[in-house]
């Protein structure tokens, strides 16, 4: 399919990766970034992706009596434990104690993951405990230290600088890597924060006392270092690429953007894949496959909710990571007015430890679990249970507050499976989603920055809302009413987003000089 390059190493760097084992991921980068390790193992791509081992992973939940959920740690599976092969314990420097490293390395292919585990003392190793999870701007900044000073000592051991292709920073906290290796040409940023918010930054004196720069601001945005040490700096959809031009006008000469992707094999489920493969897939078969997937989905959703069926029912599902800018509250208002309807809604996702509106809307997912018939809602939501859920339902709900989701692919993972979405226009969404044609789309293209608890944007919510609650219940009737109007749409939503979405696309874009297409 390929021709790739087996001299040259293409190495990324992550906060976080999903793999199909073990807790090492807490949401859309560490998917992307398992996406990506998958499917360059697939092609031959001498592909390294480096990140922290986190022993407790991210995060489980238990709700109490009054059903408030409680956070609790991940114990890795004994699977993935078992699958990690050691590599020489090594040292760093940190804060003037020595820190003990041991790699643990997962392959597959020409692809491998080295999981960095801090071995000792036990006040370094507490800090890399779980993703995304600490005590303060004095424990992250420590954890992300040991991140960038950890792949600095593991590449200057093991890989040679000729043989290095590109190194890929994955998001802002792994900038800090060039102040520890400096191999100028060699880096790249990727950016996967949209908007002025959620771009990180750490006190001057922190960054003096470990690295020993002196800079201007008293507060250092990581973005920043990023785009000044990156010979070039990625968006992740063109919508991020002209969002990201107004906020860092000054690097608009390093910027541009490639738009992410899924791992189909990954992804499409094993028959609707088979079926398009074969070139025997129609409408009339893609109705008797998704009818199959949602016997499937069914049976998995009884494991929540014993008594719930989906036969004759429009199976809606909101999933993704709890927090206020991906909206939640509209998937709550439609699930309980829309509660007479024949529409079943799957709820799913975690929040943030230390979100707390994000707990509340766990709080609330799970009230209308309990309370009414129409409600699912699955709250240890991972891989696994995403895979069954975007490939056997029936509609996807991407409802990002426009200008604030760099990417999204949710909705490429429902499309690949013959599920078209209704779609907030943010992210890639549009690039990808024709109105009535292979989906949905709903309320502004907003580009500037808009305070989220602001007057303006709940002004904007509760029209957007309206148009939205309209669409679906457009969408419920073409479903009942006229089903082959439906599946038409279904079916021109795998057929166009399969090989724009594909992981592959987005390799070849990354890594032109090691992957080219045959000539024929």
């Amino acid at each position: 399919m390929f021709i790739v390059s087996d001299d040259q190493y293409a190495i990324s760097i992550t906060p976080d990766l999903a793999l199909d084992t073990g807790y090492t991921y807490a949401g859309g980068l560490g998917v992307l970034e398992g996406d990506k390790f998958y499917a360059a193992a697939k092609i031959g791509i001498k592909y390294i992706v480096m990140t922290l081992f986190y022993k407790s992973g991210y995060v489980e939940y238990e709700f109490d009596s009054s059903g408030i959920p409680r956070p609790k740690p991940q114990q890795q599976p004994e699977e993935f434990i078992k699958s990690l092969t050691h590599e020489d314990v090594f040292k760093i420097s940190l804060s003037g104690f020595d820190i003990e490293i041991e790699p643990l390395v997962y392959r597959n292919n020409s692809a491998k993951a080295i999981f960095f585990n801090v071995i000792s003392p036990e006040w370094a190793s507490k800090l890399c405990e779980r993703i995304y999870i600490e005590n303060g701007v004095e424990e992250k900044f420590y954890k992300y230290t040991i991140l960038a000073k950890a792949v600095a000592e593991y590449i200057r051991r093991s890989i040679r600088l000729e043989d290095i292709a590109y190194i890929d920073l994955q998001e802002a906290y792994t900038a800090l890597l060039p102040l520890q290796l400096k191999i100028p040409g060699k880096y790249r940023l990727i950016i996967h924060t949209a908007g002025i918010w959620g771009h990180p930054s750490f006190p001057r004196e922190l960054l003096t006392k470990e690295y020993g720069y002196k800079f201007i601001e008293p507060e250092v945005f990581l973005t920043e270092i990023g785009l000044a040490t990156a010979q070039q700096a990625f968006a992740v959809s063109a919508k991020h690429y002209d969002v990201i031009l107004k906020i860092f006008p000054h690097f608009s000469g390093k910027i541009c953007y490639i738009t992410n992707g899924v791992n189909v094999e990954r992804w499409m489920k094993e028959n609707i894949r088979n079926a398009y493969e074969s070139l025997g897939l129609t409408i009339d078969s893609l109705v008797k496959l998704k009818e199959k997937n949602k016997e499937e989905l069914e049976k998995f959703l009884q494991n929540y909710k014993k008594d719930v069926t989906l036969e004759g029912k429009l199976v809606v599902v909101w999933a993704r990571r709890i927090t206020e800018y991906k909206r939640p509250w509209m998937a709550i208002r439609l699930a309980r007015e829309l509660k007479d309807m024949p529409i079943v809604f799957i709820l799913g996702g975690k929040a943030h430890p230390n979100d707390h509106i994000g707990l509340e809307y766990m709080k609330l997912f799970r009230k209308l679990h309990n309370e009414l018939n129409n409600v699912v809602f699955i709250h240890d939501y991972d891989v696994a249970k995403a895979r069954i859920i975007l490939s056997s339902s029936d509609l996807l709900l991407f409802t990002p507050f426009s200008g604030l989701e760099s990417c999204g692919t949710s909705y490429m993972k429902a499309a690949i499976n013959a599920i078209p979405s209704i779609a907030s226009r943010d992210g890639a969404a549009l690039e990808f989603i024709v109105h009535n044609v292979n989906g949905w789309l709903f309320g502004e293209d907003i580009r500037e920055p808009i305070e989220i608890y602001s007057q303006r944007a709940s002004e904007i919510n509760e029209r957007e809302y309206a148009e939205l609650k309209e669409i679906l219940v457009r969408v419920y009737r073409i479903f009942s009413e006229e089903p082959e109007r439906y599946y038409a749409v279904s079916l021109s939503a795998l057929r166009s987003f399969i090989a724009r979405a594909s992981m592959y696309r987005m390799l070849r874009e990354y890594y032109p000089e090691l992957i080219k297409l045959p000539i024929i």
